[in-house]
């Protein structure tokens, strides 16, 4: 890190690492997407893989950092983040999206990623319970997420559901987005850097556990992108875009966050602590709006107000018990 951020107050390295995880992520995204409308790449490709990969870069940054750092106290503040992003995105993100009126029409395919929603969050149940994730079992997690992809893919070809990206404000400019593509990697290493170096800071100034820290300043700040992308498509009256945006996230961070971070360390150690209580909240959230989902059950604007105000008593109950 440059010497002299890390000489500002924990605080503010925190500040400017969701600044730039957030702007270096929609960089990312937009100079992707400009390159791949140049390439003639198809448009749907690109939205399965770029874009919902593309958000969900904050987690992924903020894991590899942590599990290279050797120290198990950072791989507890990432882990907790992967875990409380994924109850974020659920209650908090497709919360503000159905009390925008956005998840009355779940829509074509919903029932396909809720069941792959399900099915991820299983395979995160046993490896919290059996307290690792193995380099074998991530490598497993990396290909089963692949071919959710691919499986993804054929079946919204088969529905006829390639639909043109929006232009980007790059416009056609293939240098420009290059150069946009490679800063807003650069920024989402740095923010990473910044974010778990405040983060590990204020944890230590205040005796909070890493685990907490990740649960709730990590796991909120690295869902702002699925937060700022779910906004806007519920504002635009994209049906079904926003819960299909929260389901894809959350198997995006089970299966490709926590696999390619174990596959890359050799494997990852699971604190006990996140067995107790906090998997089980990860498993009832998601659990509970796939299997509504599953069954056709739009969600009202009533629940999305009830999943709101369910996720800041979840925060609070962290720093209280």
């Amino acid at each position: 890190m440059l010497s002299f951020l890390s000489d500002l107050p924990d605080l503010v390295l925190v500040i400017l690492g969701f600044i730039f995880l957030i702007f270096g992520g929609e960089s990312v995204v937009q100079g992707a997407i400009t390159i791949a409308r140049k390439m003639n790449v198809s448009p749907l490709l690109i939205g399965f893989t770029i874009v919902a990969v593309g958000t969900s870069l904050p987690e992924l940054a903020v894991t590899l950092n942590a599990v290279s750092s050797n120290n198990q106290d950072l791989v507890d503040l990432a882990v907790g983040g992967v875990l409380g992003s994924n109850v974020a995105n659920v209650m908090l993100v497709l919360g503000t999206a159905a009390m925008l009126g956005a998840c009355d029409k779940p829509g074509v395919g919903i029932k396909k990623d809720a069941m792959a929603v399900i099915m991820a969050s299983i395979i995160l149940l046993f490896t919290v319970l059996m307290g690792e994730v193995t380099q074998i079992i991530g490598i497993l997690m990396v290909i089963a997420l692949i071919s959710y992809y691919a499986y993804s893919y054929n079946y919204s070809k088969k529905l006829g559901l390639d639909e043109e990206l929006e232009e980007t404000w790059m416009g056609e400019n293939m240098l420009l987005a290059m150069m946009v593509t490679i800063l807003g990697g650069a920024m989402i290493v740095l923010g990473a850097e910044l974010l778990i170096e405040g983060s590990k800071g204020i944890a230590d100034s205040f005796g909070i556990s890493e685990s907490i820290v990740g649960l709730s300043v990590i796991a909120l700040g690295t869902s702002l992108p699925e937060l700022a992308v779910t906004m806007v498509a519920a504002l635009r009256g994209h049906k079904g875009v926003a819960i299909g945006n929260v389901l894809g996230s959350n198997v995006i961070n089970i299966l490709g966050i926590l696999g390619i971070s174990s596959a890359y360390a050799g494997g990852i150690i699971v604190s006990e602590e996140f067995a107790g209580r906090d998997i089980w909240i990860v498993m009832a959230t998601s659990g509970l709006v796939a299997a509504m989902l599953l069954n056709e059950r739009k969600i009202t604007k009533t629940l999305g107000v009830t999943m709101v105000i369910g996720y800041l008593l979840y925060m609070i109950l962290l720093y209280t018990i």
